[in-house]
């Protein structure tokens, strides 16, 4: 008699198919290169769905996709999951609310995780793409997005991570020479988040190379 799954099946493989559309798409950005990124879908209060480790995310199938519990753990079938999976479900964990994940190395990412990692933030301001955030409704604003020191410790920067999440809200944060961390509560909140950060990104760095910026 085959035990019960912790989960529900069939919301794994509605879950599945859409990571693996919006990331076939965002792969062909190139904002996945080699077998870079990682990204996962709530499932319910004790589990995500997330992409396997080491494959190549423009072409993910159905097995590509596993399942963890909130500790990062593999439940189901025994695959390895994203070495970053923590920073996926301390989100989860903390925010009810939270539904998707999303995390990319595009260029304009790194480049700027780079440039502005001695600072440890990214201020952002007078944007009217600013709005794409949610809950903000005017351009009037200003967003400091967090660079974290890259670490293979995934404890210590999801620590990192939360004791910055206690002192001010985030759509996404930076992590140095490395990608960019976006999450909403649908995959397409999250999306536009990402999307946002990309633009708002490249803005800036366009801004330093025109000596607007120092």
């Amino acid at each position: 008699m085959n035990t019960p799954l912790p989960y529900d099946p069939a919301l794994l493989r509605t879950r599945a198919e859409s990571i693996i559309a919006n990331v076939r798409e965002l792969a062909q950005l190139g904002w996945t290169p080699a077998t870079s990124s990682n990204f996962s879908m709530r499932l319910d209060d004790r589990h995500a769905a997330i992409t396997v480790s080491g494959r190549d995310k423009g072409r993910l199938v159905e097995d590509d996709i596993m399942v963890v519990d909130f500790d990062g753990k593999a439940v189901g079938r025994p695959l390895r999951p994203s070495a970053e999976t923590l920073l996926h479900t301390q989100l989860y964990r903390r925010f009810a609310d939270v539904g998707c994940v999303l995390h990319t190395h595009s260029l304009v990412q790194t480049v700027a995780s780079r440039l502005y990692a001695g600072a440890g933030r990214v201020h952002l301001e007078g944007y009217e793409l600013l709005k794409a955030f949610e809950g903000n409704s005017t351009h009037e604003m200003a967003v400091d997005v967090p660079v974290f020191a890259n670490t293979q410790d995934m404890a210590v920067l999801a620590a990192q991570v939360d004791a910055l999440l206690d002192r001010q809200p985030l759509w996404g944060y930076l992590i140095d020479g490395h990608g960019l961390y976006a999450w909403g509560r649908t995959m397409a909140e999250a999306r536009r988040h990402l999307e946002a950060f990309e633009f708002l990104f490249a803005a800036e760095l366009e801004l330093r190379r025109l000596g607007a910026r120092g």
